[in-house]
């Protein structure tokens, strides 16, 4: 496989949430606002792109009996460095995410890229691999926490965009909304498989 369609793989083909739906479980609580969906988007990606790195770097050297205590480990430590810096730059953020922060250690899509690519291929496609499924990966809470917030409080990144006249629906910033919200976006996705295929 090219480097580009390696790198294009994880924003649309792939796409961990949208075609995989992995990684839910931060993605339906986080996407209440799109500056929350930004924040776990880089705050995920900066961790994938590293532990890919680094998994990549080890990958001859770690016996497969302990490879997934070893990723972990990885994982882990470069969590600890996103968190401690979220914590000091923006605090703000940190508070708002919450326990999803340190919940991305056991994110399957990290946990998922490290053991099914970066541990079987080189550093640089680990490394692209990892920019690929991360840009997804955000791309995918952008788009949630966008129809979320704009439904939900009428603005967009915190700022008013709706008309005056516009009546917020509550639910959509609620539980029910995200499952809502992703449910017609899967949909969407499965529509358009169909009419690629010629089964509309």
């Amino acid at each position: 496989m090219s480097i580009l369609k390696e790198f294009t793989k994880g924003i649309y083909k792939e796409n961990p949430v949208f075609r995989l739906a992995l990684g839910l479980c931060p993605t339906l609580a986080v996407t209440t606002s799109v500056e929350n969906g930004i924040g776990m988007g880089i705050a995920a990606t900066s961790v994938l792109i590293s532990s890919n790195f680094i998994i990549s770097l080890v990958r001859n050297f770690v016996p497969k009996k302990i490879r997934i205590p070893i990723y972990i480990i990885v994982i882990a430590t470069f969590v600890t460095i996103v968190e401690m810096l979220m914590q000091a730059y923006n605090p703000a953020l940190y508070k708002s995410l919450g326990i999803f922060v340190p919940l991305i250690v056991v994110n399957c899509i990290i946990l998922g890229r490290a053991e099914a690519f970066a541990s079987k291929n080189t550093v640089a496609r680990s490394v692209i691999d990892g920019i690929g499924m991360g840009i997804g990966f955000t791309f995918s809470l952008v788009i949630i926490s966008s129809i979320r917030e704009l439904l939900g409080n009428g603005t967009f990144y915190g700022f008013p965009v709706a008309p005056l006249s516009f009546k917020p629906v509550l639910v959509m910033i609620l539980p029910p909304g995200a499952f809502l919200t992703l449910g017609y976006i899967l949909a969407f996705f499965h529509w358009l498989d169909m009419r690629k295929t010629g089964k509309d």
